[in-house]
């Protein structure tokens, strides 16, 4: 009787597995990013002074290849290759000038991801890890590598062509300051495209 069972259940898998439509498509995604460090309007305590320091937002770009493997009806496997400008606007006070400041703190990254893609009609729920490597910064970091997650909403405007967009948490601290560390957090926006492979 166990023998039926397990041979029944076998048998389904394959039929299932053998009528689904399972498609392949490569595209490129592209859009503007919002990023900042954590921790904004922070204190910090420095020769005897309390001061204040500011990471806000900063505006750039990321680009990036994908292959949209589609294994059901509901759920795609995405991964992805991906160059994103990040960053963070730092605003602080400088004791030797006794005056504010302002610096654009940039940072980029090479980064591998994996979306796991849930459709329901033309909207899509994604979320994933990503691993990213710094390829290019205009500061002082020890990090040289991110590991980030990320959540995202798209919409299919025609079968090949949508728009997204999500919001990135890295876990790895980008700045190690005395008031804490400093991690990134980016929102972006964008759109995508589809290429038919047959």
């Amino acid at each position: 009787m166990k023998k039926a069972f397990y041979l029944l259940v076998i048998l389904f898998g394959c039929v299932t597995i053998s009528n689904a439509q399972v498609t392949f498509k490569p595209g490129f995604r592209g859009g503007v990013n919002f990023s900042h460090f954590s921790k904004g309007n922070d204190s910090y305590y420095d020769d005897g002074f309390t001061s204040d320091r500011d990471f806000g937002s900063r505006t750039d770009f990321y680009l990036g290849f994908f292959g949209d493997l589609k294994l059901t009806k509901y759920y795609s496997l995405q991964p992805e290759i991906n160059y994103s400008r990040q960053g963070s606007e730092y605003k602080y006070y400088d004791d030797s000038s006794m005056s504010n400041r302002t610096e654009d703190l940039e940072v980029s990254y090479l980064a591998v991801g994996i979306a796991n893609k849930f459709t329901f009609n033309k909207f899509n729920v994604h979320v994933g890890p990503t691993f990213e490597f710094v390829v290019d910064q205009n500061f002082d970091t020890d990090a040289s590598v991110d590991l980030a997650f990320f959540l995202g909403l798209g919409y299919d405007i025609t079968p090949n062509f949508g728009v997204e967009a999500r919001v990135k948490k890295g876990i790895i601290p980008v700045l190690d300051y005395s008031d804490g560390n400093h991690t990134n957090v980016v929102f972006s926006l964008g759109g995508f495209y589809k290429f038919d492979v047959k």
